[in-house]
């Protein structure tokens, strides 16, 4: 399967790869984010980790959690910490559409990737549900089986 080109003036910076097989992803938004100096050009040295990252809404602002942006090499004593929380740019009609969905039981909002942007960083993020194992089993073999049919219609093509 051919890996998707992102439209052009976008440089995809990271990706939270684990999250299409952890979750179903029901909605998504663009946001910015409000950054240091230094988190900038540790991200255009691609010093990121999603992992474990996640949104969260307090007092009518979404907070982006637990992602790592690394040190940039070149910051002295004033280089940011790579664990704060960072501010995500929404409008406000976005986030008040945000508050009933996020209030149901099980969803929460998850970062699927940061790119550049018209030199701007922005996040996507996605209103997510946790998959149970069986979904997830359900999904792998549903792709084998997809990859299995593909690579016999290509012989016969």
């Amino acid at each position: 399967m051919a890996a998707k080109t992102p439209p052009a003036g976008i440089k995809i910076i990271g990706q939270n790869r684990k999250a299409r097989h952890e979750y179903e992803i029901l909605q998504t938004w663009e946001a910015g984010i409000v950054l240091l100096g230094t988190e900038v050009k540790a991200l255009r040295d691609g010093r990121i980790n999603l992992g474990d990252s996640y949104a969260e809404l307090k007092k009518g602002e979404v907070w982006l959690v637990k992602m790592h942006i690394g040190p940039y090499d070149m910051g002295n004593r004033e280089n940011h910490d790579p664990f704060r929380r960072r501010k995500l740019l929404l409008n406000r009609r976005e986030i008040r559409k945000m508050v009933p969905k996020l209030e149901d039981v099980g969803k929460t909002l998850i970062p699927l990737k940061v790119y550049f942007k018209q030199g701007r960083v922005k996040v996507e993020i996605a209103l997510a549900r946790g998959k149970k194992l069986y979904d997830k089993r359900h999904d792998t073999a549903k792709r084998d089986a997809d990859r299995q049919m593909a690579k016999i219609l290509g012989r016969r093509g």
